[in-house]
């Protein structure tokens, strides 16, 4: 199956086909959607033959990313336009901070992550680069946060959906990991964040419309990056 290029994709969605704004923004990542959505690394996970080394290496770094991301979606939630938009933000912080802070922490202990490796690892190229682009994305405004918490929860719902499908591996680290992104709680949130871009979106100005293009398709690469990490030992 041949996977489409960005370069059939208009550079504007004034200009596109395309019915929804998010749907037009996911297009112009190419082939780079598929290489996250469809990586090794989830792939593996998903039928229970992923090495322990290589999830650990990963785990470790995404507890990292996850600290970025909850600053990014604060401060979303500082710039979104109405109370029940930050409340909706909120909850998600929440989510996070609960159900899969203690998931990272009996993942954690199950693996023997030592307790700096926990609290501050080595970071990886991209998990800095990741760091920097939420960083940026969450100093620009609402729509930029946006432009980057989409892609990036939205390829976790996508490949976890696919997995929650198949037989479920034995480990509990791998099977938990695949719900959190799977359960309908997280799809329904996805598809709001997506309604909220959506929303959005049409109205920027020439240039907000271009950053917000960069930042979808910066943070895909990476996702693929990140994945990539997993299986490059020190």
């Amino acid at each position: 199956m041949s996977t489409p290029s960005a370069a059939n994709v208009p550079a504007s969605f004034a200009e596109s086909d395309f019915d929804r704004y998010t749907a037009w923004l996911r297009a112009r990542t190419g082939p780079n959607w598929f290489a996250a959505t469809e990586h090794r690394f989830v792939t593996e996970l998903a039928a229970g033959e992923l090495d322990d080394a290589i999830f650990r290496r990963y785990l470790v770094q995404d507890y990292a990313f996850v600290d970025a991301l909850t600053s990014l979606v604060g401060h979303a939630a500082g710039h979104a336009p109405t109370v029940e938009t930050r409340v909706e933000l909120a909850d998600f912080l929440t989510t996070v901070g609960t159900d899969e802070d203690e998931f990272f922490r009996r993942s954690f202990d199950a693996l023997d992550v030592p307790d700096a490796d926990r609290t501050d690892p080595d970071l990886w190229a991209v998990t800095r680069a990741f760091q920097d682009l939420l960083g940026r994305a969450a100093r620009a405004g609402y729509a930029e946060s946006l432009a980057v918490l989409v892609p990036v929860e939205w390829v976790y719902l996508e490949w976890a959906t696919a997995a929650a499908e198949e037989p479920r591996p034995d480990r509990f680290y791998l099977d938990e990991w695949i719900d959190l992104h799977a359960v309908p709680a997280f799809r329904e949130f996805v598809g709001w964040i997506r309604e909220e871009l959506d929303d959005v979106g049409p109205a920027l100005s020439p240039r907000r419309t271009q950053r917000v293009d960069r930042l979808f398709r910066r943070a895909v690469e990476l996702e693929v990056a990140f994945f990539d990490g997993a299986y490059q030992p020190d």
